[in-house]
């Protein structure tokens, strides 16, 4: 019985690891001005705090944000409801399995 609750929870489990892949990362950024909502300067960095609702962020491009991302400051912050990633757009087009959203590629679900 054991064996068989493994099996049936595992997948589960799985479904949440990829879900969770596709969310903006959270990890050091870059110093441009001010650091975003949540995160502490650290000599050229902005760096996550250790609060657990830190957003995932990227270096705001152009004046607006993708979709699914709010401004604070120079940055782009993931909205509580994104699961969505994003990077900057290079040239005119996205790469298979993304989309344009401004001045950036959005992961599609």
């Amino acid at each position: 019985m054991r064996v068989l609750r493994l099996v049936l929870i595992a997948p589960l489990f799985g479904f949440l690891a990829v879900g969770a892949l596709a969310q903006q990362p959270v990890r050091p950024l870059p110093k441009v001005g001010g650091c975003p909502l949540g995160y502490y300067s650290s000599g050229s960095y902005c760096v996550p705090s250790k609060s657990s609702n830190t957003r995932g962020a990227i270096e705001k491009v152009g004046g607006g944000c993708p979709l699914g991302f709010y401004s604070s400051g120079n940055y782009c912050l993931s909205s509580p409801s994104n699961d969505r990633e994003a990077i900057q757009k290079t040239g005119n087009s996205c790469p298979l399995g993304w989309f344009s959203s401004g001045n950036y590629c959005v992961k599609s679900r």
